[in-house]
């Protein structure tokens, strides 16, 4: 009964026809060169957008000891060192609003291009900065950037792939984080000897090499087929399809049966769309897309990863280990397991369905968690006594050792979900005429968490010490329970195929025989009728 109640709503699932029909194409996307040209450009340009972020991170922590830095700056400290590290999802908060109407009237591609834009100035502006106020101004500019790329770049992967890959390649999307991760660590690493400001300043100016990457790669990308249809351009869509998804073993016939779904979805959604953000709370099925949304935000950012990501000196001083450079070996080896455990999990998404990985994902965590807690709770208390009367006590060296053990458990734990599965997740659920929107949901929520705990952690951890994560258990074991009741399974169908999972069956059903009469009678929409799209497609720009 309780799986059922988590599945109950999912009534407008489609068939899978266009998923079969690709499944039976055994050609693999290496041996189909545009298809691969095609994967070898979203790279760069859609699956590199993250390294800015993790690159920020990083960078962001390793300056705050550089010496210039703090010279020159004047050892900000208190609300002001917390503004400057903040400013970044501050910028990226204020530009949320925008993102849908941007996606929409431009394209996924040209809103990267400009995201981008703004992350090069933001990135100038930030390494040649005279004063404190001028770094955190730099700062919000390179966050208001960054949410239009992440949007338009999670969105055109999940729009250009072809559907046996999409999952992996959009599973891969959050990964190149901890490539910025890494990279941050070994410039800074390489420039702290410096003795001048640019020290601080290179770092600051190289955080502008992944958008100029996006700059100059996305122009060599096509244009999401799904915008050009809305756009009444539909013959460009269907070029683009026959492109690069008509090098299977069925070729154009697969091509036909796709845009014919693509073509139909879309009517279909627009005649029931107003294309504003009311749209997102007009019926219940849109409700619990935001529902879910919401909490998927707040849960990539509220299940104890900030603590590692920003906090991990304090934590790893709680156990008695204070030289920084232990800490910053600890901190790049962490990068690298975290992005090997990523790059594996994205491997298997095609394998293990949502709804298992999340539950796993929610529940290891949660187990992670207590056994994390129990251990720092033994080892902070011998510190403590050992600090009091050296002679008499002495720090308890196993739990020290399996705190350090669950932090590095940890990372498989996140990534099983969190990471891997965002924005797979996030483009499955959300239908094409309210993707941005979405997605834009999403990243207010997890933007919103992240700028809470980055001022609350550092207060828990100073004021409780250990017992601050009981909390962390607390809402861990909230998200087991809201995973459990409310996340839909969204394995093996196309987006057009989730399109309608909590509305009527009729609609999926309308889509199904468009699409079976192009499969089974060869009767699609007329090679000379494809550039026309009927009138509730179209969009008033």
């Amino acid at each position: 009964m309780a799986i059922a109640s988590a599945t109950t709503a999912e009534v407008g699932k489609s068939d899978p026809i266009i998923t079969r029909l690709a499944n039976e194409d055994k050609k693999p996307f290496w041996k189909k060169p545009n298809l691969l040209y095609l994967y070898l450009m979203l790279f760069p340009t859609c699956m590199g957008i993250e390294l800015t972020s993790g690159f920020d991170s990083q960078m962001i922590n390793a300056l705050q000891i550089v010496p210039t830095w703090i010279t020159y700056f004047e050892n900000p400290q208190g609300s002001l060192k917390g503004i400057i590290a903040a400013a970044y999802s501050l910028g990226a908060i204020l530009s949320l609003p925008f993102i849908p109407y941007i996606n929409d009237r431009f394209g996924r591609r040209w809103s990267i291009f400009g995201g981008s834009s703004v992350m090069v100035a933001g990135a100038i502006i930030q390494a040649f900065s005279q004063h404190v106020a001028m770094y955190i101004i730099a700062r919000m500019i390179l966050g208001f950037g960054i949410p239009t790329c992440i949007v338009s770049g999670s969105s055109l992967i999940g729009e250009l792939a072809y559907p046996k890959e999409r999952p992996i390649l959009t599973s891969l999307f959050n990964v190149s984080y901890f490539v910025g991760q890494i990279v941050a660590a070994a410039i800074c690493f390489g420039t702290n000897s410096i003795k001048s400001d640019w020290a601080w300043r290179i770092p600051s100016i190289l955080q502008l090499c992944p958008s100029l990457l996006q700059l100059v790669f996305v122009l060599f990308l096509p244009e999401s087929p799904r915008w050009l249809i809305t756009k009444d351009r539909g013959q460009e869509a269907y070029d683009v399809l026959a492109k690069y998804h008509g090098e299977g073993e069925r070729g154009l016939e697969f091509v036909e049966a796709e845009f014919a779904q693509m073509q139909t979805t879309i009517q279909l959604e627009f005649e029931n769309s107003k294309r504003s953000w009311l749209d997102l709370f007009n019926t219940s099925g849109m409700r619990r897309r935001l529902l879910i949304t919401t909490m998927l935000g707040l849960f990539t950012q509220w299940s104890g990863n900030t603590l590692i990501s920003y906090y991990l000196g304090d934590l790893l001083k709680l156990i008695g280990r204070t030289e920084s450079t232990d800490i910053q070996k600890i901190n790049v080896s962490i990068a690298c397991w975290s992005l090997f455990c990523g790059v594996t999990v994205s491997l298997l998404v095609t394998r293990i369905r949502r709804r298992v990985m999340y539950m796993a994902c929610t529940i290891s965590l949660l187990l992670c968690y207590i056994a994390w807690t129990i251990s720092m709770e033994r080892a902070q208390t011998a510190n403590d006594l050992f600090k009091l009367d050296p002679t008499r006590y002495q720090p308890n060296n196993a739990a020290n050792i399996a705190v350090l053990f669950f932090i590095y458990a940890y990372s498989p734990c996140y990534n099983m979900g969190y990471n891997a599965l965002t924005y797979t997740y996030m483009v499955e659920i959300w239908p094409y005429s309210e993707r941005s929107r979405g997605i834009a949901v999403f990243q207010l929520f997890g933007r919103l968490a992240a700028f809470f705990t980055t001022f609350v952690n550092p207060i828990g951890l100073k004021d409780v010490g250990w017992k601050y994560l009981i909390s962390y258990c607390c809402w861990l074991a909230y998200e087991v329970v809201f995973v459990y009741f409310m996340f839909p399974e969204t394995m093996g169908r196309t987006l057009e195929e989730l399109t309608f999972m909590f509305e009527d069956k009729k609609l999926s059903d309308q889509v199904n025989a468009v699409v079976e009469k192009v499969v089974h009678h060869g009767e699609g929409t007329q090679r000379e009728n494809k550039a026309d799209v009927t009138p509730e497609v179209k969009e008033i720009a």
